[in-house]
């Protein structure tokens, strides 16, 4: 096997936080396998063409840090865990937050190069209350570092408008090793901590999200777009991860075995993997992090934390609420910028045993390569394109509220709403009818204003594609039932990301709404005639992350969701997800699962330990 080459695909893929693709294709091979890759017009990301490094070595030179604390010098390379650990110190506020655009702590250098300034917008300030959660930085080892070492910046949007809300310091492979650095660092401390107190900490924390989810929200909804309902029932959501795993933390056990012999004993520990690398999509900015960092800290690990790029706002938040819950400094770390080279850096580190992924099935692949290269575990989230079945016993009120509600959360864009809707002949029409009612009373504008409930796509190029998916379908003979292209709105929100909500008729398989996810605001309605059909339509496609059917037949009920492949059904209902049940996929969806007592085992290592008790298996014993 070549060694893996992180290059022109990875930088395109993973540089805006590997949610659904929607740009140009193009191709890339990394160690033979050939994946779509999508440019960024925004994005002046570097390719990374270096192979990975090989254990002791690392892949790129370190070089000086601005702003990291002393003695935190970058490095790869695994070191062995003291047999005791040092006691954690409490944790005290140091560091350089920046906002309102000063730039009071940056050096001359940096204020001579021309470069744009890390800053937020006045609209950040006006619509946040504590602005104690609003850094200009990135957080390694408990410092916030408000310059990258090559002092460049990137921009973050209002999507709802276009206007930059925030510039913030594009990190590269220097700080992302200092934060590796400064994880492993602390893990042995934070790992022998007990149970019941890093439970305690992450009640703390989950204490000061609810205090402080108004204030979370705005951030979301000015940086991602979506409406302030759904952006606290995501906070909620988030919060109730970070609580369950609080409780799961005290109940991490091992087992004792029964021994083939007399004179053995023979044990079974959990442990924890060790330091964690996340990397976390737009879409759902906050509760994708909480799955992640949670577990991993209840586990006793460590992390370094990378949020997408169009929304670090939220993430920054979350670890600044972190450090006031009295997490130590370095368990949480935080980078941001120059997506390939941070990614290449969590792939190719011999010191983080784990990555949690959630994103694109193309950068999930190139992810996966390489965890495999250096035989790491790896947690993959990845593409949906999930199936609605509505069947001809089935409640349609129920279920045009679920296919509406499904498919047009987050304007369409979530990993598991409905993208397809197959309906018997029979109902057809009269679900059609109500799908169609549901959707027009839909209000589409800025997601901060009261009444709305559809907001802006992320990107442009997240608009293109609903058009390009609405424009395909109608020349291959679909019905447009309702919208089909972009709104008209008052000023600022002509240069949004909107498209109207849009329901198609008498979608067929040959449309590229059958065969590729669209991650918009579009409901297409296929039709079926017969169970294996719709089964077979459901399946006919490489992913496989959740499915939903309606039925009032108990038989059919279980036959149907036996066969559909997919890690997650939801039977009647569309409200599957949860921080008690296992959330993840089969086939190109993904790898293990995240949320619950399944999620938590992720990132525990099982080790066993047989001892010895001295006399002879034949011989009478004690």
């Amino acid at each position: 096997m070549q060694p893996l080459r992180v290059g022109t695909a990875l930088s395109a893929l993973l540089t805006r936080g590997g949610a659904a693709c929607s740009h140009a294709a193009s191709t890339c091979t990394v160690a033979g396998l050939s994946a779509p890759s999508s440019g960024n017009p925004t994005s002046s990301a570097d390719a990374c063409t270096a192979p990975l490094a090989t254990p002791g070595q690392s892949a790129v030179p370190a070089q000086p840090l601005t702003g990291l604390a002393a003695g935190s010098t970058p490095g790869h390379g695994r070191t062995l865990w003291p047999l005791a650990a040092a006691p954690l110190q409490p944790r005290v506020a140091k560091g350089h937050v920046r906002y309102m655009g000063t730039t009071s702590n940056l050096d001359e250098a940096a204020q001579a190069s021309g470069l744009s300034k890390p800053t937020v917008s006045e609209d950040v300030l006006a619509r946040v209350k504590d602005h104690g959660l609003i850094h200009t930085a990135g957080l390694i080892g408990g410092k916030w570092a408000d310059v990258a070492s090559d002092k460049s910046t990137f921009e973050v949007r209002n999507p709802a408008t276009g206007a930059v809300i925030a510039t913030l310091p594009r990190m590269r492979a220097d700080e992302t090793r200092a934060a590796i650095a400064a994880a492993h660092a602390v893990l042995p401390q934070w790992r022998d901590l007990p149970a019941r107190e890093r439970a305690a900490i992450l009640r703390k924390w989950h204490d000061l999200i609810q205090e402080h989810k108004a204030d979370i929200a705005a951030l979301m909804t000015l940086e991602c777009g979506k409406p302030t309902a759904e952006a606290l029932a995501e906070i909620a959501s988030g919060a109730a991860s970070v609580d369950w795993f609080s409780g799961e933390a005290v109940r991490v056990c091992g087992d004792v075995l029964e021994p083939p012999l007399r004179d053995r004993r023979m044990l079974v520990l959990k442990q924890p993997v060790g330091v964690v690398g996340a990397i976390t999509p737009w879409n759902f900015p906050m509760s994708m992090i909480t799955r992640k960092v949670a577990p991993a800290l209840a586990a006793g690990c460590t992390v370094v934390l990378k949020p997408a790029e169009l929304t670090p706002l939220t993430a920054i938040a979350l670890a600044e609420l972190a450090e006031r819950a009295g997490l130590p400094d370095g368990c949480l770390n935080l980078v941001m910028g120059d997506a390939a080279a941070i990614g290449h850096e969590l792939v190719s580190s011999d010191t983080v045993r784990k990555l949690g992924f959630t994103g694109s099935t193309a950068v999930g692949r190139l992810l996966a390569a390489g965890a495999g290269q250096g035989v790491k575990r790896i947690s993959l989230e990845l593409g949906g394109n999930a199936p609605v079945l509505v069947f001809e016993d089935a409640d349609l009120e129920l279920a045009a509220k679920g296919i509406v509600a499904s498919a047009l959360r987050n304007a369409g864009q979530t990993c598991i709403c409905a993208n397809r809707v197959f309906v018997h002949d029979k109902v057809y029409d009269k679900l059609a009818e109500a799908v169609t009612a549901l959707t027009s009373k839909l209000k589409v504008g800025d997601g901060s204003e009261a009444g709305v409930t559809l907001g802006p796509l992320i990107t442009p190029a997240a608009l293109e594609k609903v058009t390009g998916h609405v424009t395909d379908a109608v020349s291959k003979g679909a019905k447009l039932l309702l919208g089909g292209s972009r709104p008209e709105l008052p000023p600022p929100l002509q240069g949004g990301n909107f498209f109207a909500p849009t329901v198609i008729g008498e979608a067929t398989i040959d449309m590229r709404c059958f065969k590729e996810e669209t991650f918009g605001p579009l409901i297409p309605l296929f039709r079926f005639s017969d169970d294996d059909e719709a089964v077979l339509l459901a399946n006919t496609t490489e992913y496989g992350l959740a499915a939903y059917f309606y039925t009032r037949d108990l038989a059919r009920a279980w036959r149907v969701a036996e066969k559909l492949e997919y890690g997650m059904i939801g039977l009647n209902e569309v409200a599957i997800t949860s921080e008690v049940a296992p959330f993840g996929g089969v086939k190109a969806s993904g790898l293990g699962r995240e949320q619950s007592k399944y999620g938590l085992a992720e990132f525990l290592d099982v080790k066993y330990v047989c001892m010895g008790l001295g006399y002879a298996p034949t011989g009478a014993g004690p």
